[in-house]
């Protein structure tokens, strides 16, 4: 389950990817368009750039922005940096390993074995979920629910 963090630095993101090329956006303008406490959005905001995914102009007109192009972002970095492991057990994460104390062979246990495969296809569909391809979709549902009505 991803924390508070990780998802409103995701919204955060996402937000920032929709106005990518229209200049820095205010923090108080991400807050109040994407309900996130302006306090915890300053923190998330600034180990975003700390980690070069975002980048900041100070003054007059200033604010943050994407420092890489929305299709360069996608969730597994995100993920990572604002929560850790993506693997639900430590004894199958690529960057977390850590031994399972239940486990007696990690060779041949079958649990491990299928939560190697679950952690493969969710870095595979995260890791092609980007930034771009997150607003295409929502730019698609938002035009298919028009149609609807």
């Amino acid at each position: 389950m991803l924390s508070k963090k990780c998802k409103y630095a995701i919204h955060a993101l996402v937000y920032l990817a929709e106005k990518y090329d229209q200049g820095p956006v205010q923090i108080q303008e991400i807050s109040d368009q994407k309900h996130i406490p302006k306090k915890f959005l300053e923190a998330i905001l600034l180990e975003l750039r700390h980690s070069k995914i975002l980048q900041s102009k100070k003054g007059k007109g200033g604010g943050y922005y994407l420092y890489r192009k929305p299709e360069d972002v996608n969730l597994v970095e995100v993920i990572r940096l604002m929560d850790g492991a993506l693997a639900m057990l430590p004894c199958v994460s690529l960057h977390y390993y850590e031994r399972c104390e239940e486990c007696r062979n990690e060779e041949t246990c079958g649990i491990r074995d299928s939560f190697i495969g679950v952690r493969d296809e969710t870095l595979r569909i995260l890791s092609r979920s980007t930034l771009a391809q997150i607003t295409k979709r929502e730019r698609q549902l938002a035009a298919s629910s028009k149609i609807k009505k």
